[in-house]
């Protein structure tokens, strides 16, 4: 299971837990509604945090790998030069 889908399950379970632990919690049913709105927004802002660092994540590993790429076409750059002036110094 890789980590985002990790991530979803949990934050599921913890949602679907707090929402039951809510409802069979002995007190009036308006304060019930607050909590659990409160406990949806947290959890909701959770996701959302936990999404924006997938995302940072994300485009930090894109950034590092197009670095990674520029680096090896400029070595090939570099090995084709050498190799067309070898040809060229041979032919002369």
């Amino acid at each position: 299971m890789n980590t985002f889908k990790f991530w979803a399950v949990f934050a599921v379970g913890v949602a679907a837990g707090a929402t039951v632990a809510l409802i069979y919690a002995p007190q009036s049913g308006a304060r019930t509604r607050k909590q659990l709105k409160r406990k949806l927004d947290d959890a909701a802002d959770y996701v959302k945090g936990v999404g924006e660092d997938f995302g940072d994540r994300a485009g930090d590993a894109v950034s590092r790998g197009r670095d990674v790429v520029d680096d090896l076409v400029s070595s090939a750059q570099k090995a084709a030069q050498q190799a067309a002036r070898r040809v060229t110094d041979f032919s002369l």
